[in-house]
């Protein structure tokens, strides 16, 4: 059952932790009109897909990236600011241990990193098809894919030159397939090469294909091929953050075809995986050590529990950062490297509660 204390404080943790988020969502809606408008009004962006497809998924991406960094200055704030006005004094000396207070703490705590699990698997995910969907038809650069290689099942690997979105040609196509005891059985090479969209046929031209399995291994050219291969462009020319469009089952099941492809871009998958689960429990970890910073009134008022804060959060989001960097660069597993921030700062943050409470 809550107490009054414990309403009042969880009270106090939502409305500063969404007054907040409100404030720095509009400035941050503001710089970035101010800088896309132009290219807006030029490529005849509608109205209503600029609010409705861009700047709510906008809102949704941002301020859920954000929102542990957001949840832990609330906590130093409004923590801070009830230590300077002496109202966490008569909580001192009640006799009750210092974990009480805690309390509603993590209850407040725990309702955000809900919240912000279901954001970053399922709705977050949705709302980024749209924006990044928007941003492909009326603001960014066109897609364009270099020297691109991937290893697929059934022992076939695939190269091309180039491709362009907006041409929807490949250039330079090499297919390759070998047996069960890793003979060539199979080769194709091509100038040019188009899928057919939403399917895996694809038209060549200027094609050489040799077909080991046959007699002599006659090589063959065609001005014009058409064929099956068990792969399609939009498989094949992603954009890097792509990954922010799927829910979690979508993203389990990219993983493991890259993975069966022998992709490079398996760690950068992985860690978005990961980070979708340990942000929101980093909830849990900057709420403790905001707690224990701002709970002690200090000569230098709110402002000093602030500065202190933030150093925190610099230091934290700079180590997460090292980390994914190791985790793509150094093959440190992905797992490891998102989780090993919280672990770290989890201990931090047990030992600035100790101190706070002597």
């Amino acid at each position: 059952m809550l107490s009054i204390l414990d309403k009042y404080i969880i009270r106090k943790f939502l409305s500063t932790f969404f007054f907040m988020l409100g404030i720095i969502m509009m400035f941050a809606v503001v710089f970035d009109v101010s800088e896309k408008l132009s290219e807006f009004i030029s490529n005849h962006a509608p109205l209503n897909a600029i609010i409705f497809e861009y700047y709510v998924g906008f809102i949704l991406f941002h301020g859920n990236m954000f929102s542990s960094m957001i949840i832990f200055i609330s906590v130093i704030w409004f923590t801070a600011k009830l230590a300077q006005d002496t109202e966490l004094i008569p909580l001192w000396f009640s006799g009750k241990p210092m974990r009480r207070f805690l309390r509603p703490y993590f209850i407040a705590a725990t309702v955000l990193t809900v919240l912000s699990l279901m954001l970053n698997h399922f709705i977050v995910p949705n709302a980024n098809k749209l924006r990044l969907g928007f941003e492909d038809k009326y603001y960014r650069d066109i897609l364009v894919v270099e020297n691109y290689h991937a290893d697929y099942p059934n022992n076939i690997s695939v190269y091309f030159s180039s491709y362009r979105k907006d041409e929807n040609k490949v250039n330079y196509l090499v297919v390759q397939k070998w047996d069960s005891l890793n003979r060539p059985n199979l080769f194709i090479n091509c100038s040019e090469a188009q899928n057919i969209k939403g399917t895996n046929r694809w038209t060549l031209r200027n094609a050489y294909v040799k077909n080991i399995d046959q007699p002599q291994g006659k090589l063959r050219y065609f001005q014009k091929f058409d064929t099956l291969f068990p792969f399609n462009i939009q498989e094949m020319a992603l954009r890097e953050n792509i990954a922010e469009t799927m829910t979690y089952s979508e993203l389990s099941e990219m993983i493991r075809q890259e993975k069966a492809k022998g992709s490079s871009q398996v760690p950068l998958y992985e860690i978005e995986m990961h980070q979708r689960t340990s942000y929101p429990f980093a909830t849990y970890v900057l709420t403790l050590i905001g707690f224990s910073v701002a709970s002690q009134k200090r000569r230098g008022g709110i402002g000093m529990n602030v500065a202190i804060g933030l150093g925190f959060v610099f230091v934290y989001i700079f180590s997460m950062k090292i980390m994914a960097v190791s985790a793509l660069n150094l093959g440190i597993p992905a797992v490891i490297a998102v989780w090993i921030p919280n672990v770290l700062f989890g201990i931090v943050s047990i030992v600035l509660y100790r101190r706070a409470q002597r």
